[in-house]
């Protein structure tokens, strides 16, 4: 028996409803006469109200059911979709979630204010009071005129989980016999032997010869909780062509039980059409695919792995020092194994920045609306895929940084017109991969960082001294500063210098870097430089005096040897030539203060972020290794040289270098070089 909690199972749908309605209300706003987008959100608050219903959510229930009806309203053509109806059921849905959070707190009064705009907004486009969906009638026909339409032919076949997930067929029956006289018959053609037939499954399908004035959407309306899966076709009955039995009448009283065939050989129902019949297949297909995974079992199962990663590495070495043939065997299964399970793993935990992405079309269009600029978003890349920790915690860096695009950058249609600008401004959101970093970049095309007025901030709030050299990307740098903002005055938006520095706090932390850049007049572009996962990488272990260190394999380039010769020749200015380039480079043993005489033969490795390089001097090359990251405590949090650590197989401790730090200190290095030459 199962012991999943049926609320907790509720709550999850629900939040995917919301989810769905949500994208499908900002598509309207771009599209207000898309029908297709109107029935999406239309099923979608009929599913939420029946199903908060069924689970004891009456106040939510009653709630959608305004939404509901209003939508069903657009749906008909009693009323025009406006944007004033998609922001009002946009601020519902909002509170629909605290309805579903709280669902026995006092929302009386927030109802009551969003039903009047609900109100306000359908009465604004039609001129009349919103009332409960009428009830069908003869005279609204959708596809066929009434005057030549006898009722309808209905085949259906439910997918066979559909009684498992609460749908009755008897049920739709009983509905669709409300709608006027009907005759059923029962489809037996897929039904199993008795032996191996499973009692919980639908293997029935159904006809319905229904004579009735109701239109298609009545009809449609039965079957929604579950038309997206199911095979379903609906076609007119014609007065001319109305079978024999159906003109002699039969009652509704006197229709035979849904559950027994109305005649001693039931007829035989059309095949539903092929396309049609493909695409339910495919979707039922997707659906028993697709598993719902608690997020923290994926992060115990990753610790896991980690934890076997590790002790296949001492098994590696120990294995090594040994003769024993056997011995060897076994290890190198077991590392091939442990290797496909963490790279299996690590696909578990890819998710596409899309689900990242697509939490800012709400956040724009209701920024739009409080601060009158027509702004429009794009995005690019979203099937770039990132490890769900760092999804997660990039959702509110990102949020700071559209917001302050908005508030800062992006001029008001008037100011952009004057300038020569298009009235609306653009935000674009872009993700891509570049070896073992993803970049997320947000741009704008306004009016750009101001860096003169920066710099005064800077310098009235203590954080540079007056006339101090910068340069550009230093000077830029400054609005990451706590509690720095260059706003004229505090807005719901900005204005408190807090935001910035929760972007810059929460990129450190996740081992990344942010570049930024401007230029007056044409925008900016904030770019975030982030590993692709937090969890293993294949790193590069090296020696450096007697200690070990791990270089992330994502990063390296190439491998060189720095000869005696090569190495008293550089002294004074650390510089390699690498196919016609320099290349600078950094002497490991004299930054970690080894205090050891250098191999005669040391190593130089060359990694790179993007298009900018820098060698690192090591003594020993120990080859590749599978490195579990584990952190550094919080007493070395503000070392920035490491981004973390891992546990060898002996069971020592190797630190794992950053790589972003270590660029940047090299690009340092070869400033302060040129500018001493």
């Amino acid at each position: 028996m199962s012991d999943t909690d049926p609320i907790a199972v509720f709550l999850t749908e629900a939040a995917e409803l919301l989810e769905q309605i949500e994208i499908g209300l900002l598509d309207l706003t771009h599209r207000l006469d898309d029908k297709d987008q109107i029935d999406a959100v239309f099923r979608g608050l009929h599913t939420l109200k029946g199903s908060g219903a069924m689970f004891g959510f009456d106040a939510l229930a009653a709630f959608t059911h305004h939404c509901e009806t209003a939508f069903d309203r657009v749906r008909k053509g009693d009323v025009p979709a406006s944007q004033e109806l998609v922001a009002a059921v946009l601020a519902a849905q909002d509170h629909m979630r605290a309805l579903i959070e709280t669902p026995h707190g006092d929302h009386e009064d927030k109802s009551s204010t969003l039903l009047s705009s609900l109100h306000a907004a359908v009465n604004g486009s039609a001129g009349t009071p919103m009332a409960a969906s009428p009830a069908p009638t003869p005279t609204a026909p959708i596809d066929q005129d009434s005057s030549d339409r006898a009722g309808w032919t209905i085949r259906f076949r439910l997918p066979a989980n559909a009684m498992a997930n609460g749908t009755n067929p008897l049920g739709l029956l009983d509905e669709l016999r409300d709608l006027g006289e009907c005759r059923i018959t029962v489809d037996k053609s897929k039904l199993l032997p008795l032996d191996s037939l499973n009692p919980s499954d639908i293997h029935l399908g159904w006809t319905v010869e229904l004579l009735t004035d109701a239109d298609r959407a009545a009809i449609e309306d039965v079957f929604i909780f579950v038309m997206d899966e199911m095979e379903l076709a609906i076609e007119p009955i014609l007065r001319e062509a109305k079978p024999a039995e159906i003109a002699a009448g039969t009652t509704r009283e006197t229709a035979p039980a849904p559950a027994v065939e109305a005649a001693a050989k039931p007829a035989t129902p059309a095949a539903a059409p092929p396309q049609q019949a493909a695409a339910s297949d495919q979707k039922q297909a997707k659906a028993s695919e697709n598993v719902r995974v608690p997020a923290e079992r994926l992060d115990e199962l990753m610790d896991r792995v980690g934890e076997l990663v590790i002790a296949q590495s001492r098994l590696s070495q120990l294995a090594d020092a040994s003769i024993e043939i056997q011995l060897r065997a076994v290890s190198e299964d077991i590392e091939r194994l442990s290797g496909e399970l963490r790279d299996t793993m690590m696909v578990l935990r890819m998710m596409p920045v899309a689900s990242l992405f697509g939490r800012f079309r709400r956040l724009v269009h209701d920024l739009s609306r409080e601060t009158g600029k027509v702004i429009e978003l794009e995005t690019e890349g979203e099937t770039t895929e990132v490890d769900k920790t760092v999804i997660d915690r990039l959702a509110d860096p990102l949020v700071h940084l559209v917001r302050n695009s908005i508030d800062h950058g992006l001029e008001t249609p008037d100011e952009r017109r004057a300038a020569g600008k298009p009235e609306a401004g653009h935000v674009r959101l872009s993700a891509r991969q570049s070896g073992g970093e993803v970049i997320i970049t947000v741009k704008d095309d306004g009016r750009g960082i101001n860096r003169e007025r920066v710099r005064a901030k800077a310098e009235s709030s203590g954080l540079i001294q007056p006339g101090a050299a910068l340069s550009d990307q230093e000077l830029l740098q400054l609005i990451f500063q706590p509690g720095f903002s260059t706003a004229q005055q505090i807005t719901n938006l900005s204005g408190r210098g807090v935001g910035m520095d929760v972007v810059k706090k929460t990129v450190e932390a996740l081992r990344g870097a942010i570049e930024v850049t401007s230029a007056p007049g044409n925008g900016s572009e904030i770019a975030l430089r982030i590993p692709l996962t937090l969890a293993i990488i294949d790193g590069l272990l090296v020696r450096v005096g007697t200690g070990a260190y791990v270089i992330p394999l994502s990063a390296v380039e190439e491998c060189l040897e720095l000869s005696p010769e090569d190495d008293l020749r550089s002294r004074g200015r650390s510089f390699i030539s690498l196919r016609d380039s320099l290349v600078p480079f950094i002497r490991l043993r004299e930054l970690f203060n080894t205090r050891t005489q250098p191999d005669p033969f040391q190593k130089i490795v060359v990694i790179s972020t993007g298009s900018e390089r820098v060698g690192l001097v090591v003594d020993q090359i120990i080859g590749d290794h599978q490195t579990v990251i584990k952190s550094l405590s919080k007493l070395h949090h503000d070392v920035a040289t490491f981004s973390g650590a891992t546990i060898l197989g002996d069971g020592s401790v190797a630190l794992i270098l950053d790589v972003a730090h270590l660029v940047a200190a090299g690009q340092q290095q070869e400033a302060h070089l040129r500018a001493a030459g």
